[in-house]
């Protein structure tokens, strides 16, 4: 049956479209490479080049990965690996070494040292090495935090399981990026610290809305400016925000993730001050502040004491009015469009969320799919044959809300014999 569309929605999606195929462009051009390619007259010291991509070549044969493998692992065109390991070709950029580096788990600052020697740049100042933080481009997206996205299902007839495990250890695939309202408001806090201004913005949004995420992307042009990230974390994130937010220094992102961790506790009303001062301190202009909460953190934070009652968080409060961006649940229409058309452009992992959910959740299912998976495959035999039971009844088409009589019931019998034996014999006692 044909399906009507008025003129107004097809040129809305016509748009959209549009929009979306501009934007797979630009990421196909970042995943090209990226980044400044310097070319072989350039080169100061060819032994620090050879070095380079022999570590390069060498861990790729350790990891049994030919080149292809290798580029769909760091997320660049399979021209640019074989060009950085190619001795014949020019050297590869920071941003290709940096990828290629987390893809194959080496030292991005022994790879990054040796590129900076091959083009006479030299070992980073001290100060810079003493500086808190490090490049943007030395961090692994997953390091600060944003959520592994599940593995789409390998395409034809896979010997491992129908899983794509060409990803060596603990690297991951992100998913491509859908922008929404919220990024463009980010965007607009982002350009502004670029041109000189500190700024701050906290995201607001339940689990796995892509709240993190969004920070990670916001961050992208600035990596390519110098600017830094740092992610108080040892010994806890308390105590290191509190012992070191005096020292952050110009072009600095502060990453607050769960900023609950920080604002919260004994801490948090020196640690809202402490960054209230950073942001209004001239002199280490420009910084950025980034973070994250819950809906519910946000609320307690934001909400005024009652006269004569205490007040427990106004340094948050003060810090935090004006500065919160919300994030909604789901994907609306528009973004809906824009997903699909990257997941024609090939992206398995949007594909596979858009075919398994019609709710507009695809940061849910990316982001909770890994540890639902996770839970069901290291439960205990009781609590498997209860989720068992439940996928069952929901595949033959019973609703959401099953009675606990008819799962305990039901999963009695998909217990090994020996605990249903226990199990009776405990009823009996």
């Amino acid at each position: 049956m044909a399906a009507v569309v008025s003129p107004t929605f097809g040129v809305a999606v016509f748009t959209a479209v549009r929009w979306s195929k501009m934007n797979v462009d630009e990421q196909l051009s970042t995943a090209s490479g990226g980044g400044l390619r310097v070319g072989m007259d350039d080169v100061r010291d060819p032994a620090a080049l050879a070095e380079l991509r022999s570590h390069l070549e060498a861990a790729r044969i350790a990891r049994g990965l030919n080149q292809t493998e290798l580029a769909r692992a760091a997320g660049l065109g399979r021209t640019t690996v074989s060009q950085a390991l190619s001795s014949g070709a020019p050297g590869p950029s920071a941003d290709t070494v940096g990828a290629l580096g987390r893809a194959l788990r080496l030292d991005l600052n022994g790879l990054l040292g040796l590129l900076d020697t091959a083009y006479g740049r030299g070992p980073a100042a001290t100060a810079d090495a003493a500086a808190l933080g490090r490049p943007i481009r030395m961090w692994d997206p997953h390091d600060l935090e944003v959520h592994f996205a599940i593995e789409a299902p390998a395409l034809g007839n896979s010997p491992n399981g129908g899983r794509d495990r060409s990803r060596p250890g603990r690297a991951g695939t992100l998913p491509a990026y859908v922008s929404r309202p919220h990024d463009e408001h980010l965007a607009a806090i982002v350009e502004a610290a670029d041109e000189g201004h500190s700024g701050m913005a906290v995201l607001v949004g339940s689990s796995s809305t892509g709240k993190t995420r969004a920070c990670w992307e916001a961050v992208q042009p600035l990596a390519a400016l110098g600017w830094r990230l740092w992610h108080p974390f040892d010994p806890t994130r308390a105590d290191a925000a509190l012992a070191d937010l005096h020292r952050v220094e110009q072009r600095t992102i502060v990453w607050l993730n769960d900023a609950q961790q920080y604002l919260g506790g004994e801490s948090g009303e020196q640690i809202a001050a402490a960054v209230h001062r950073l942001l209004t301190d001239v002199s280490r202009s420009p910084v950025l502040v980034l973070g994250t909460l819950w809906p519910e953190y946000q609320n307690d934070y934001m909400a005024l004491a009652r006269p004569g009652n205490p007040d427990p968080h106004p340094q948050a409060r003060a810090l935090l009015a004006g500065r919160l961006i919300t994030l909604p649940d789901c994907f609306d229409h528009i973004a809906l469009i824009k997903a699909r058309v990257l997941a024609l452009a090939g992206d398995r992992q949007l594909a596979h969320a858009l075919h398994h959910t019609d709710s507009g959740r695809l940061t849910q299912f990316l982001a909770g799919a890994p540890e639902l998976l996770r839970r069901y495959e290291t439960s205990d035999p009781p609590v498997r044959a209860l989720l068992e039971v439940a996928m069952d009844a929901r595949r033959l088409g019973a609703g959401l809300h099953l009675p606990v009589a008819f799962l305990s019931r039901t999963s009695r019998g998909r217990l090994p014999q020996r605990r249903r034996i226990r199990r009776s014999r405990g009823q009996l006692a």
